[in-house]
């Protein structure tokens, strides 16, 4: 919505009519869900909603919600749906308008609508003829089985377009450029007069805050960066050039390398690594920074989403560093700032080029804030993080030389925690095994993997195999996410 110019709010399933009727929103989606309607217990809305004038647009469960509550008929489907579908339009739909027929939508589903509520007729299908598509169009509620908002969906937002303007006649008043000035604002309000820190990785996200930081507070904001020895290969001087030289911001280093790997020492458990390192994160600023009042932090949305939501039923997918019982803590005080949670990646750039971050900072990979340790998959050592590096480097390096590093929205090596039998001069040996993984996206919530050239593929796995001794096998993870998330752990 937000990408379209209109700004949203996530509300749980129970949000009170009451409130929604006292200042009624231009249109509301009842979005999709981890949940089936087929269950007991499963999240309802107030039925008096679908009376209240307002228009609907459901998506996935928010479809098969409509039909449960208004005498439809839901069923399990005897195969689940993911991934790619073809949509076959029938007739016209205010939603559907200049929309082309067979166009490509995204299907992520378990159950499908068998039989329509009264007084709502079909409006398209999937290439198999399963419903795809519904309205009720004088009442102004439309729903489809696919989703629209995942970039996946070809004409998706085209068709959030046609259900927000024509349908909803709600005003596009939403930008980066608002969003900077009243975060802005907020940060001054908020911090001024206090002593504020703020952590920083060289990513992206922690990049473009401290700049934003630093418009908003001038000098006011120590930006401390640890090394949690979890990084790529080198990372802490670039990132440290970056931040000094190129943007001069003011830093604070901390090695405090042996101090995580210690505490990580033997944890094979990626839950238990992500809370240990969150754990230790903050026991190292409060060493490196005996007293403050604020801590900024880089978390965007799909953090809070896969971790502990912030309101809502949505399923937790792993636990965030950014969300561990310490910081949760400080949560509670009002001592944790995070300007960015309810960002996705794709708006934090846009926020990174109005604020003029340079383009090689601007498009680098994301990386996970447990860094390396949820790429070595099992118990961490220093080799196996030094082997990973290795790898990871020299697949970063032929993604740039083929020029498909920018062309990617993330690529990563993972090592494996199995051996591989393989011939290594003339001898028979049992190697370690790298997994290489590419995926390109638009937020992160969704993705493919990246159809990378065989020749790259080969020069990657190539130089890989002859400078790192202990690896025998190279491997391309062709898994999209849905069913698989972009990280391993």
């Amino acid at each position: 919505m937000r990408e379209l110019g209109v700004f949203s709010e996530i509300q749980p399933f129970d949000f009170p009519l009451k409130r929604i009727l006292a200042e009624p929103p231009a249109g509301i989606i009842l979005s999709g869900g981890p949940a089936s309607t087929l269950a007991a217990g499963a999240p309802r809305v107030d039925r008096k909603l679908f009376a209240a004038g307002i228009p609907i647009l459901g998506i996935c469960y928010g479809m098969q919600l409509l039909m449960r509550m208004l005498g439809g008929r839901v069923v399990r489907s005897t195969q689940r749906e993911y991934g790619n579908a073809q949509l076959r339009i029938e007739g016209a739909s205010p939603l559907f308008a200049g929309v082309a027929d067979s166009s490509t939508v995204w299907m992520s589903h378990g159950d499908s609508v068998a039989a329509l509520a009264p007084g709502y007729a079909v409006t398209a299908r999937s290439a198999d003829g399963a419903i795809a598509a519904i309205e009720d169009r004088p009442r102004r509620i439309f729903a489809v089985q696919f989703h629209p908002e995942v970039a996946h969906s070809r004409e998706g937002k085209k068709i959030l377009a046609n259900f927000l303007f024509p349908v909803c006649g709600a005003p596009p008043t939403w930008s980066m450029e608002n969003f900077i000035a009243s975060e802005t604002a907020r940060l001054r309000e908020r911090c001024a007069g206090k002593r504020v820190v703020l952590g920083v990785s060289g990513g992206v996200d922690s990049t473009t805050l401290a700049v934003l930081a630093r418009q908003a507070l001038g000098d006011g904001v120590t930006a401390i960066f640890v090394n949690n020895g979890l990084l790529r290969l080198n990372e802490e001087q670039e990132v440290l050039d970056n931040l000094r030289r190129r943007l001069g911001l003011k830093v604070t280093y901390i090695d405090a390398t042996r101090r995580f790997l210690a505490n990580l020492k033997g944890v094979a458990s990626p839950e238990r690594k992500r809370k240990i390192i969150g754990r230790t994160f903050i026991e190292v600023f409060y060493k490196g920074l005996k007293d403050f009042d604020v801590l900024i932090q880089g978390t965007l949305y799909p953090d809070v989403i896969e971790s502990n939501p912030v309101q809502g039923p949505s399923q937790t997918i792993k636990t965030h560093h950014n969300r561990v019982r310490e910081v949760q803590r400080l949560e509670k005080q009002g001592r944790i700032s995070e300007p960015f949670k309810f960002l996705f990646k794709d708006e934090v750039r846009q926020v990174a080029r109005l604020l003029a971050v340079p383009a090689d900072i601007l498009q680098r990979h994301p990386f996970p804030g447990p860094g390396l340790a949820v790429r070595v998959l099992g118990n961490i050592t220093r080799g196996k993080l030094e082997m990973l590096k290795q790898a990871d480097a020299i697949f970063i390096e032929e993604l740039r030389r083929n020029g498909w590093y920018d062309r990617v929205w993330q690529a990563f090596a993972v090592l494996l925690p199995v051996r591989s039998v393989g011939v290594m001069g003339d001898e028979r040996a049992y190697g370690q095994v790298i997994a290489l993984r590419a995926v390109t996206a638009t937020d992160g919530m969704t993705a493919d993997w990246a159809q990378l050239p065989p020749q790259v593929l080969d020069a990657a796995a190539q130089r890989i195999v002859r400078r790192i001794r202990s690896v025998n096998r190279v491997v391309y993870d062709v898994t999209s996410k849905p069913p698989a998330t972009i990280e391993w752990e």
